[in-house]
């Protein structure tokens, strides 16, 4: 199992907290949200690491990391982002984004997953937007599952059948070695053709993870739901950084 952290955006909605530092080296109470993550990985066995950088790439110094530099971050958005470390994306893989704070009880639950290709889910996830004026819930990557199989991810689904649920993608994913060369078989095709729109992005090169994803469902690939319970924090205004900090210790 290997970890792939992206960790190649700007985050600019952060101002000046981020203007000469990636997101992920923001401190939160004594540590950065990425030594919190690499920390919690070799908790849990997770030893080989990735980091995917964009701009800012000489404050990264972490010790024992694989790094993958993405020197068009600015051309493009999450998606190619990650696919910058393709030829790393092999065997059973976790991925993340670099604003995410969550504990061993999360990922444990992900690691314990079956499916080929899941993401974490999170059922309860309408009590992560309280005082999140800045970022509100018409924001959240939400998802509809039905007989365990997720059917639609997109911003702002409010509309769902009585069999079915909604949750949010909370950022990260597992990847068994066969769902993962799945995913990069589709991204191949995807990269000649260049589909334009591309599902919620205007054209591919800004496509996000989410519309990967939707790309695999429409696809017929399966994707599962890795239902998770537990404390999980979004760090993407400096409302969430304030917030953060008042809760996390």
């Amino acid at each position: 199992m290997k970890a792939i952290i992206i960790a190649a955006g700007s985050a600019k909605r952060l101002g000046n907290e981020t203007r000469e530092l990636p997101k992920g080296l923001l401190d939160i109470n004594g540590k950065s949200i990425l030594q919190r993550q690499i920390d919690i990985l070799r908790e849990s066995g997770i030893e080989e690491i990735i980091i995917i950088r964009g701009p800012h790439k000489e404050k990264f110094e972490f010790d024992e990391i694989t790094y993958v530099n993405d020197s068009r971050y600015e051309e493009h958005d999450v998606l190619l982002s990650l696919m910058a470390a393709k030829e790393k994306m092999e065997g059973d893989i976790i991925t993340t984004y670099s604003d995410i704070l969550f504990g061993g009880e999360i990922l444990n639950q992900i690691l314990n997953s079956k499916a080929d290709i899941g993401i974490a889910t999170d059922l309860k996830w309408g009590g992560k937007y309280e005082n999140r004026t800045e970022h509100p819930k018409s924001q959240a990557d939400n998802v509809i599952i039905q007989n365990n199989e997720i059917v639609k991810i997109k911003k702002n689904i409010s509309e769902i059948s009585e069999n079915q649920k909604n949750g949010e993608f909370i950022g990260i994913m597992k990847f068994s070695k066969k769902g993962v060369k799945k995913f990069v078989e589709v991204f191949n095709q995807l990269e000649k053709d260049k589909p334009n729109p591309f599902h919620d992005a205007d054209i591919f090169e800004k496509a996000y993870l989410t519309d990967m994803i939707q790309e695999l469902i429409n696809q017929k690939i399966s994707i599962q739901p890795i239902i998770v319970e537990g404390e999980w924090y979004e760090i993407d205004t400096l409302q969430d950084l304030k917030n953060v900090r008042m809760k996390y210790f």
